[in-house]
């Protein structure tokens, strides 16, 4: 919020000294950009691919637990006590570890994510640049961030088009 004080309060000053008729301002929208390079297909679906092979694993361990459970259930009546406390804990344990594969499969994924998109991300960012200060924009907003409330179209030049160019898209 003070950033975007900080800009408003810029632009205030700069339009009273009657500078900012020279100013150029373009905006943007990332996701779209994002979405528009093809190497954001095959990171979606590496994503989903590995996403897909973690969810394998967990059916394949939850499966082991419903039959072992099953057949404890069957069991139970006709085992000795020690035996029987030991196949519980056996359950405890398996049940134990799907809830810890769980919890790192989610952070498996997270970090798979960043793997996958952060390259793309970082392309993109400088994309953005490089076409900012090659067609002399002092301010480029990214429309897809949220952090722009309001500009005026007219005003404002979209770059879009001018940085899928950069990046070689159509």
């Amino acid at each position: 919020m003070k950033r975007f004080i900080g800009i408003a309060a810029l632009f205030v000053l700069m339009i009273s000294a009657g500078e900012a008729q020279n100013l150029k301002f373009g905006h943007i929208n990332s996701d779209e950009l994002i979405r528009a390079l093809p190497e954001f297909d095959t990171a979606n679906s590496n994503l989903e691919r590995y996403r897909q092979e973690l969810i394998n694993i967990l059916e394949l361990m939850s499966v082991e637990l419903n039959n072992k459970s099953d057949a404890f259930n069957k069991e139970s009546k006709n085992l000795t006590d020690v035996v029987r406390q030991v196949k519980e804990q056996e359950l405890i344990d398996l049940n134990r570890r799907i809830q810890d594969f769980q919890v790192n499969a989610q952070e498996q994924l997270q970090n798979k994510q960043v793997e996958l998109f952060q390259p793309i991300y970082s392309k993109v960012e400088k994309a953005i640049k490089d076409v900012g200060k090659e067609n002399g924009f002092l301010y480029v907003f990214d429309i897809a961030k949220g952090s722009l409330l309001y500009f005026d179209e007219t005003k404002s030049t979209n770059i879009l088009a001018l940085t899928k160019a950069k990046l070689g898209l159509k």
